[in-house]
């Protein structure tokens, strides 16, 4: 029986930025910029409370708390906070996989410290998070990823959660549709439009009805329900893209404007995947139009790219007359189908795990 922990950084951007400013400590504070088409990046704890979640125009949020602080992004200092976060991870076990800068899964089965107990390695990680790094963490424990990831949304902030093989299937059996992992919003009014609101509901479906309602995800859906994950913690993962986007507070309707923040962006891009040494032979243009349409253009080379013709190829995919009539509001760039070398040698380098970017 494997024993799997996932860690969550509580609210983690806010909770960094009321570590590093104490005078914030309490109060209502959110994560982004005042811009007109801002959205919260994270949200503290206290503006929960007025309703404020990620995601929420930012406009939205000063009008449910207009007393709210409003911080700027500080992504060095996340990134920093959670490499030291993922270095205490690595004293106990080497199989550990983030998700993102603020979660990841590690496997215990074999841990490398600590006592045999997941739950007391868990507890015992917390505590040292709290201690080295000044911010609070939510733990879920189990025997698999699923339950571990919905085991540490169950009692947060600061929390802990075990779901033993024991309890699982009854565990899943009482829980609301809406929480178990993988379930968005649209898969959720879809599946209470089919009378599945707990999952002893989703358990009736067969595992053909639930492939002809949700395809491949139908095999998902009826393996998790019942406790079934059979997915390992992957310790190293390679990186499949690297890009950048930026969001403009005002459309932009002109060609030539419209060149130079596709540049810009192209630069960024180019910047992060240098800084990696990994080069691809795909390239992809993203354009968000002022009505939220968005459209991707792809282009393949048999060579790896170079800036300049990443610059001129994806100047010549952009949709000319189209942005002169909508208007843009978003562009972005990422690059794929990577080869990855390194510019003195040109050996091919092995790749090691990056936390992912962040515009």
């Amino acid at each position: 029986m494997r024993k799997i922990i996932h860690i969550d950084m509580d609210s983690f951007f806010a909770s960094v930025e009321q570590r590093d400013f104490p005078e914030h400590v309490g109060k209502a504070l959110v994560v982004g910029h005042r811009g007109p088409r801002s959205v919260v990046a994270a949200a503290s704890y206290e503006a929960r409370k007025y309703g404020i979640f990620s995601a929420m125009p930012m406009s939205t949020a000063l009008q449910k708390c207009p007393h709210l602080i409003v911080m700027p992004h500080r992504f060095d200092a996340y990134t920093e906070v959670s490499r030291n976060i993922r270095n205490i991870f690595h004293e106990y076990t080497d199989l550990v996989e983030p998700l993102s800068l603020d979660e990841a899964y590690l496997d215990v089965t074999d841990a490398k410290k600590g006592p045999a107990s997941a739950s007391l390695i868990a507890k015992e990680i917390k505590n040292e998070i709290k201690k080295r790094v000044g911010l609070i963490a939510s733990a879920g424990v189990s025997y698999n990823k699923f339950l571990a990831k919905i085991a540490s949304d169950m009692d947060k902030p600061d929390g802990f959660f075990l779901i033993k093989p024991a309890d699982a299937e009854s565990f899943l059996e009482d829980l609301d549709i809406g929480l178990f992992y993988g379930v968005g919003k649209k898969t959720e009014e879809k599946m209470h439009k089919m009378n599945i609101f707990k999952g002893r509901d989703l358990k009736l479906l067969t595992r053909p009805e639930l492939i002809q309602h949700f395809g491949k995800a139908g095999i998902y859906f009826y393996d998790v329900v019942r406790g079934i994950d059979e997915r390992s913690v992957v310790s190293f993962r390679e990186r499949k893209s690297i890009g950048a986007e930026r969001t403009y507070e005002t459309d932009i309707f002109d060609i030539d404007e419209i060149k130079e923040k596709l540049t810009e962006v192209i630069n960024i891009m180019w910047q992060r995947c240098e800084a990696k040494q990994m080069i691809g032979k795909t390239i992809t243009m993203k354009l968000r139009f002022a009505d939220f349409t968005t459209i991707t253009r792809s282009n393949t080379h048999n060579q790896i790219f170079t800036k300049e013709k990443i610059k001129i190829t994806l100047i010549d995919l952009l949709p000319n007359e189209e942005i002169k009539e909508r208007g843009v509001r978003l562009l972005g760039a990422t690059m794929s189908h990577f080869k990855s070398e390194n510019k003195q040698d040109q050996k091919q380098l092995k790749i090691d795990f990056d936390f992912n970017e962040f515009d």
